[in-house]
Formats: C-alpha cells, structure tokens, sequence
C-alpha cells in the first residue's frame, strides 16, 4: 500500500507547495503558498487543533468521554471537532455571531454544539474566548473524564506544533533555499512556529506579517504601539493584543493590506489559476508580492493558503454585499 493514513490524524500536515504562477511573474520570484486548505478538515487549523489537544494529552487533562471547549472564528473549531469524534470527545464551540453562515452551518454538520456570542473587544467579559474559559470552568464538576479549554491563542502548544511540522516541511520543501516567508496572525501560532523554526535553520530568511486592515499588530511591530485603523471582511486573522503565540514570533517586518488589494488576487486564482481559496489566503499572497518587490527577483518565498473560498461564499461572491463596502466584485456575478 502506497501513500494511506491509518486515520484522521496522520492525514493532517506535509501539505504541498502550488507555485502562484501571477504572483511569481508580477515579483520575478517564486512565489509558493503552502496548500493547507488540504488539510483534512480544511485549513491550517487542523496543525492547531492537533497540537492543542496532543498537549491535553500529554498532560492527562482528557480521556475518551472528555468534552473540548473552545472560542474560535471557526476553523479552529471544525479541526478540534473533527479531531474530537476521531477520539471520542465531545466539542463545545463558542463563537461570535457575524461570522459566516457557512462556518456555523459547517460546525452544526459535524456534530459541533455551538454556542453564539455578540462580538465583543478582548478587555471585555462577553469576548468569546473568555466565554469559552468560563464555560470550561464550569464544566470541569460535570464530567470526570476531563474537560478542556483549548485555548489557541495563548497555548503555546499551537506555535509548538508549526515549529514541529510547518516549518520543517517548508524548509525540506524548498530544499533550503527559502529567502521569505510571509503570513498573516490569528492566535500567532502559524507565524511564531514557522519563523522559530526557519530562522533557526537561516537567520537570514525574513519574516513578514501580513495583516488586514482593522488589526493592530501592524503598527505593533512597526512603532511598538498597538493601534488599528480601517476594517476588514477576512475572518480569524488580525488582533487588537500580543497573544502569547505571537509574543515569541520572530518578525522582520510588517504590511497592512487592504481588501480591495486582497480580494483582486483571490479573484484571479479562481479565473486564471483554478485555486479557490478564503479571505486570509489574499491578505497572505498580497504580503507575499510585496515581499518579492521588496527583495527582488530571483528570490523563494512562502505563504500559506489557509482555507478555501466555500467558507465564505456569503461574502466573496455577494455583489450586494461587497458593493456596499465599496469592494471590487468578481467579474462573473
């Protein structure tokens, strides 16, 4: 037998490189994203919820039975939930109420019991991450085979399980020869784990954040002063704090991009490319070709392609959606 996975779990991660053929001949470089929306549950969070819950493990908080709490955007869930029924645990996602339908709709499908909070700023007690924390700590009484709040953003067993695995398959995958690697933040485990690791191999590889607008990390690593202007339709990624992943992230530098430079280049993948793929991916390939500007040609640099675009349907391909926010619509609707 060539090429099987005994189960869900060793499905996940050594995901391909796709050379980003646009971006690649507008930069001279080569441009390659990091094909996780192939993941088993569809994005790079499946890494995270394998590693967040490898550590419960580790740690003997959980057995068969258990119960996973955990306040995400979406993704996050649907690894954690998926990874959960493959062992036997039950999942409790917390999760605000204006991400998409498709998200909800898909955490409901998978046997996810969901639980939907008003978006609230991270100081205040109703954020869903705090939401979820409680929801945990009330649990625990409930049920003796363990319940545990995932706790992606400042688990830094999420970093851990990109130091383990993404990075070394990028620096394996591009034979070393890796000048950039460019990604947005959510928790900060993607861009922690991954430069941790590349820098170790070369110190000289450079480290870009890509974050969207209505995110205050681009000023951070810029003026050391956490502030955000504008707004965003891309889900999961940017943050308004210095969660404990990122806090050990190793970055070069930083670009905040907007949506009408991101949405453009996750329109023309679809047309030109045949690669459809989530909000994130555009905000991560616009860095990427801002990155190979700024290096010039030439160059190798990495990005990660997160999720594909059925997530967010209701946005990307809603002309009166998208009209409203003053956002170019794909020329096909």
């Amino acid at each position: 037998m060539i090429n099987t996975k005994n189960n869900f779990i060793d499905s996940i991660g050594n995901t391909p490189l796709i050379k980003l053929r646009a971006a690649s001949e507008i930069t001279g470089c080569n441009i390659y994203g990091k094909a996780e929306y192939l993941n088993p549950g569809g994005s790079v969070k499946d890494r995270a919820a394998l590693a967040l819950v490898k550590d419960a493990q580790e740690k003997k908080l959980i057995s068969e039975g258990g119960i996973i709490v955990e306040g995400t955007a979406g993704n996050t869930g649907i690894g954690l939930c998926l990874l959960g029924n493959s062992l036997g645990y039950k999942t409790i996602i917390v999760m605000n109420d204006n991400q998409t339908q498709e998200k909800k709709d898909a955490l409901r499908n998978i046997g996810a019991e969901l639980r939907l909070v008003a978006p609230k700023p991270y100081k205040d007690e109703g954020n869903y991450v705090k939401v979820a924390q409680r929801l945990a700590e009330e649990l625990k009484n409930t049920n003796n085979k363990g319940v545990v709040w995932a706790n992606q953003f400042d688990n830094i067993a999420n970093a851990k399980g990109h130091y383990q695995t993404t990075g070394p398959e990028i620096w394996e995958q591009t034979e070393g020869k890796v000048d950039g690697f460019v990604c947005s933040s959510g928790t900060g485990g993607t861009i922690s784990g991954v430069s941790n690791a590349l820098k170790e191999k070369n110190k000289d590889i450079k480290i870009y954040l890509s974050d969207p607008k209505g995110s205050a990390l681009y000023n951070y690593i810029k003026n050391g002063e956490l502030k955000s202007e504008g707004n965003s339709i891309t889900e999961g990624i940017g943050s308004s704090r210095v969660t404990k992943n990122f806090q050990n992230a190793k970055i070069d530098d930083a670009f905040s991009i907007d949506d009408n430079e991101a949405l453009p280049i996750l329109y023309d993948l679809i047309q030109n490319e045949g690669l459809s793929l989530g909000t994130s991916c555009g905000i991560n390939i616009a860095g990427a070709i801002r990155l190979g500007k700024e290096l010039g040609p030439g160059k190798t640099i990495v990005t990660i392609l997160c999720d594909k675009s059925d997530k967010y349907n209701s946005k990307m391909f809603n002309k009166s959606f998208l009209k409203e926010k003053n956002l170019p619509v794909p020329s096909w609707i």
